[in-house]
């Protein structure tokens, strides 16, 4: 319940807010996209504490460029699926977590 009240926030924010502001962020993917991929596959701290982390970085003292979201997950194999049914591909880490990259031809 809590975790869909969130996601909507941030969606509100997304197409309201942040047009009205522009495009500022120093990271790829933007600091609310970011958090919608936290609170979608992680647990909501982690998803809180990793979200604040980002936006408290994203100012003139760091360099920027791109961030993939970190889950605590850990990795599994998935079917055979087509591109067009997977939303975001899972990159494994040296520490049992994943890089997150989003999929732009999701079409579910």
């Amino acid at each position: 319940m809590l975790r869909k009240i969130l996601l909507n926030l941030l969606k509100l924010y997304q197409n309201s807010f942040s047009k009205i502001a522009g495009d500022n962020c120093r990271y790829y993917p933007s600091c609310s996209a970011y958090a919608v991929i936290q609170f979608e596959k992680n647990n909501l701290f982690f998803a809180f504490f990793n979200s604040l982390f980002r936006i408290l970085r994203c100012n003139q003292l760091f360099e920027g460029g791109f961030d993939y979201p970190k889950l605590h997950i850990l990795c599994k194999k998935n079917e055979s699926l087509s591109i067009n049914e997977v939303k975001y591909w899972l990159i494994p880490q040296a520490d049992n977590r994943c890089s997150i990259i989003k999929n732009f031809l999701y079409k579910g």
